[in-house]
Order: structure tokens, then C-alpha cells, then sequence
């Protein structure tokens, strides 16, 4: 939503806040791009239009990057469309591509913010294990070859959890005075066999995540389970705060905005 246009868009009748949920291997990530680029923004703006005969401008709980899925992502926008609830998701389908699917709608007071009255999300990072690939699975996991130590992966993991100053974690191209203290609630790592046999999930419950800080800890924490860094060292590079200590961030198709809290 452009800051210019909020203080007019919230002079329409209704405040609407979808769930939607995406593929996002097709797209520059979430926030509009300028043309030639096409992120999921540009395409919910122009296809909702449609259905609620009025220009849509959306607020969005989190702006994923590249490549990154979403299933529980919340979005809202004001509008005088006067399509009832409960027909906003089927008639959305009509208008969506098929890897952008809105899953709920509801309306909300003029004071809601998909972004700012969050207050924690959790994201899922899927890998999957072994020296097959799956095509089933390639789009929406990161494929490491070599065996892992589950039990250590764990172990990195729980020292996530609190609040703590997450730097070593922040990647250079986010908001530089965002504060980099941030509060994980849960940090785990689980077996996803209902996705596919092979497939590990770490799940990350916190109130807010810097620049590509969920990326940043899988990849470290996938050294661990690769036996490359120890324990130790894991909780030495977490405490100095230096992003240039960690390896290349874990690629983007394993990630996904699972659940929006309010």
C-alpha cells in the first residue's frame, strides 16, 4: 500500500484481509516490481480489481524474496467492492493464475495492518535428504546429498531460542536501522513425511525476521548436520554478530510464510 494513497484508500467502506497462499518459484518475490518484473503483488493488484471494481493497493504481513512460497501470507487493502465473504476466495479463482491461491477473507477494522499488527510468524524451510532427487519435491525443498546429524542440527537449533541480537544472521539489502534484536519462540527441526519420505522441516516461530534471516540460520545449521562446523562453533559465530562468518545463504525454494499471527 503506497503511504501516499493510505490516508484516501481508507476512506472506502471496507478493510478485507485475505490468507493467501503461493508458489513462488515463477516470481521476483512478493512486493511490486516495475515492468518487465512480475512479483505476486503486481498480479493480486490487477486480477482482485477485477472482482472488487475498484483499484487495489495491499499492505502484506511479509515481503518474501524470490523464489519463496508462502502458504498462510495475509494481505489487506480498503475497497468499496460489495462482493459478499464468504464468495471472495472462489471468485478469486476465476482471476488467479493456479500458484496464487487466495485460501480466506475477512473483514477487519479500518486500523488493521497485514504488516504492522503482526505479531509473530512462523516460516517452514524443507530439505529434503538423500542421493535421489524428487520432482516432486525439487520446487519446494533443498536437495543436500550427504548424510546429516539430525541430533546436532536439533542442538543448533534450541540455541536460537529467546531473544537475542541475531546480526550474524542479517544479510546486507535490508533496512539498515531495523533493530536486530528479535525474540524466537521456537526454533525445530522435524521429518516432513507427509510432504515426501526423504524431506526434514525446521520450523521457526518468532516475532519478526531480519533480511533473510531465515535463510541465514538454515545454512548454518546445515553446516552443523554436515559435520563441517561443531556445536561450539555455532554458538561462536551466533554470538559475534558477523554475517561474513557464515556460509552462502540456503537457497530460496525451501523457504515458506507458513502462519501470520494477530
Amino acid at each position: 500500500m503506497r503511504s501516499e494513497h493510505k490516508a484516501a484508500l481508507k476512506l472506502r467502506r471496507r478493510n478485507i484481509a485475505l490468507t493467501v497462499a503461493y508458489d513462488g518459484t515463477n516470481y521476483n518475490g512478493f512486493q511490486w516490481q516495475s515492468p518487465p518484473h512480475v512479483a505476486v503483488q503486481n498480479v493480486l493488484e490487477e486480477r482482485l480489481a477485477k472482482i472488487f471494481g475498484d483499484t487495489i493497493e495491499l499492505a502484506a504481513a511479509g515481503r518474501t524474496d524470490a523464489g519463496v512460497h508462502a502458504f498462510g501470507q495475509v494481505v489487506n487493502f480498503f475497497t468499496d467492492g460489495r462482493i459478499p465473504l464468504d464468495r471472495i476466495p472462489l471468485a478469486a479463482s476465476t482471476v488467479l493464475p493456479s500458484d496464487i491461491v487466495v485460501r480466506a477473507a475477512r473483514e477487519v477494522d479500518k486500523n488493521f495492518s497485514a504488516l504492522h499488527s503482526a505479531h509473530s510468524k512462523i516460516y517452514f524451510y524443507r530439505i529434503l535428504r538423500g542421493a535421489a532427487s524428487n520432482p516432486f519435491a525439487n520446487r519446494f525443498a533443498w536437495h543436500i546429498y550427504r548424510p546429516l546429524d539430525v541430533a546436532a542440527m536439533r542442538a543448533a537449533l534450541s540455541e536460537l531460542v529467546g531473544t537475542h541480537d541475531y546480526s550474524s544472521f542479517r544479510a546486507a539489502g535490508g533496512a539498515p536501522n531495523m533493530s536486530p534484536i528479535r525474540t524466537i519462540y521456537a526454533a525445530e527441526l522435524v521429518a516432513d513425511e507427509i510432504f515426501c519420505s526423504d524431506c526434514l522441516t525446521i520450523k521457526i516461530h518468532a516475532n519478526g525476521f531480519l533480511y533473510h534471516m531465515a535463510r541465514n540460520i538454515v545454512a548454518l545449521v546445515v553446516e552443523v548436520g554436515r559435520g563441517r562446523i561443531t556445536l561450539d562453533a555455532f554458538r561462536k559465530i551466533f554470538a559475534a554478530r558477523d554475517r561474513n562468518l557464515l556460509p552462502a545463504t540456503a537457497p530460496a525454494c525451501g523457504l515458506c510464510l507458513q502462519e501470520v499471527f494477530y
